[in-house]
């Protein structure tokens, strides 16, 4: 690539510009370049801006409003992608839906969001059949069915550009809705420049235009899109999986030398473990991201001495307000912590009178940052619920995190506020008593949630998930934990299950277990 077609670069420098202009200068650029990868083949820069400019057209054509969304449902690969770009090319806002949530929480999600678009795959539009939705027009991603065109039916024709609408930095970017792990899921609303701050910016030492990212976790994610649209507004490749698995994952990174991924903790455990890990040629890779579910010291060690390439745990909100970053590699001491604050985001610890605690003390995590949601989808109320202003009236979020930040300046997670049990009028952490079940070597995984109790208010029962070829009995589990817990701690049940309930993006589904005790 000769300097003048590094010229794109130049934009990100700015502190503000618009995304799908400077990946059209891109597919110019290096039209013949790999940009999008998925199980089902490559597509060129020249191919992917094409289709998402007529893709766009289209939704322009139609009537699409500036700001509007665009929901999209289906399995993660290039069409998905595709329409995801498209939307924010025709000046509408993506929003990829949840594929874990119910029929019923995707329809609300569809009604909330406003959309006039719904993107659609087979297997997802079977699973609504029964569902009703609100109106809207149906495009399938992987192909013509029931009256509904496919993409290449419905998209306007070859060449086709859409009216350029420039964005403005309060412009909606996208709705990313809650994974529903706390309740009905919210439509979390990110503008133009929150996108920006995280995408371009201080990203020049990390994503270019020969970055290739494989991505495994869905596109309806935070998490995912933390990594994929860095590489797109870099001139770089992504590879799309639609599912997760080991073995094929360190296939793909081997074979296409991969240099960037994000993964979670439970994808980390499971490439460790595969047989075939220490066979693959993983030397190409150099960042690799971690965040969305806790991640143990033990195992971040590990991945750091096994793993090619730093290893970046970062530690946030998909509302926005403080992101801190562990780099794992770095600081081999604090691999117990998910970092320090990353430059220009600001972190103060809340006791239960919603104010600042002494140094060192444990209370609830709060942030602010240049990059914060605009809101929650038609939710004021719930905007207002996790919002906490300082004595000069600046805005911080609440993180719902209950955290210690060190000497240092690195924070531990010690819990999560609303998992907090009150027993008796003593505060119980179940993180403290997750603790103590997995010293056991019997567990290999271990839960705790608050249930209903007549006698204390509320009662910690424990759900344990054993390693391997071991058989146990719970009772004695049970017996040996409580002998070393406090008595105002001790768990009142322990349930042996086979495995623990997790979102496609790994997070512990803790609404999931309270369900099988009838709460």
């Amino acid at each position: 690539m000769t300097a003048a077609a590094a010229s794109p670069e130049r934009h990100l420098e700015q502190p503000f510009g618009d995304y799908t202009a400077i990946m059209a200068e891109w597919a110019a650029i290096k039209p013949d370049e790999p940009a999008l990868s998925d199980d089902h083949g490559t597509i060129s820069w020249a191919e992917m801006m094409d289709r998402v400019d007529r893709m766009a057209a289209a939704m322009q054509r139609d009537g699409l409003q500036r700001g509007q969304a665009v929901a999209i449902l289906g399995t993660t690969g290039i069409p998905y992608a595709l329409a995801y770009l498209g939307a924010i090319r025709a000046g509408g806002c993506a929003a990829p839906l949840t594929t874990s949530a119910t029929p019923t929480q995707l329809a609300a999600m569809m009604a909330d969001s406003g959309a006039m678009h719904l993107f659609i795959d087979a297997a997802k539009a079977d699973d609504l059949a029964d569902q009703p939705l609100p109106a809207m027009t149906r495009i399938m991603l992987d192909g013509a069915r029931d009256g509904a065109p496919g993409l290449d039916e419905w998209m306007a024709p070859a060449g086709s550009k859409p009216a350029h609408r420039a964005p403005e930095e309060r412009d909606p970017f996208n709705i990313i809705y809650s994974s529903g792990t706390t309740g009905t899921p919210k439509g979390i609303v990110h503008s133009h420049i929150m996108r920006w701050r995280q995408a371009a910016g201080g990203f020049k030492s990390i994503y270019g235009p020969e970055s290739r990212s494989l991505l495994s976790t869905p596109l309806y994610s935070n998490t995912t899109l933390a990594v994929f649209l860095p590489t797109m507004v870099w001139g770089g490749h992504a590879r799309l999986m639609g599912k997760f698995d080991a073995k094929r994952w360190l296939e793909l990174a081997s074979a296409n030398r991969i240099t960037h991924t994000m993964l979670v903790p439970v994808q980390y455990q499971r490439l460790l473990r595969h047989d075939g890990f220490d066979k693959h040629d993983l030397s190409s890779m150099e960042q690799k991201f971690c965040t969305s579910a806790p991640f143990s010291a033990e195992l971040k060690g590990e991945a750091v001495r096994r793993f090619p390439g730093t290893l970046n745990e970062i530690y946030g909100m998909t509302e926005g307000g403080v992101v801190c970053m562990l780099m794992a590699h770095k600081f081999p001491d604090k691999l117990h912590t998910v970092g320090q604050p990353l430059p220009g985001h600001e972190l103060i610890v809340l006791g239960d009178d919603d104010q600042p605690v002494a140094p060192g003390e444990k209370g609830v995590l709060c942030g602010r940052s240049p990059t914060m949601m605009l809101g929650y989808k038609n939710q004021p109320e719930k905007t207002r619920e996790m919002e906490w202003r300082d004595a000069e009236g600046n805005l911080w979020l609440k993180t719902g995190d209950i955290g210690i930040v060190d000497a240092d300046g690195f924070v531990e997670i010690v819990g999560r506020a609303k998992d907090m049990i009150i027993s008796g009028g003593f505060n119980i952490y179940p993180v403290d008593l997750e603790a103590v079940l997995l010293e056991e070597p019997e567990v290999a995984e271990a839960a705790v949630v608050g249930v209903p109790s007549e006698q204390w208010g509320e009662t910690p029962v424990g759900f344990i998930v054993t390693a391997a070829g071991q058989e146990v009995d719970a009772n004695v589990i049970l017996a040996r934990v409580n002998a070393r817990l406090g008595k105002t701690q001790r768990l009142s049940a322990l349930h042996l299950i086979d495995e623990m309930p997790r979102s496609h993006i790994g997070k512990l589904l803790k609404t999931e277990l309270r369900e099988r005790l009838g709460f």
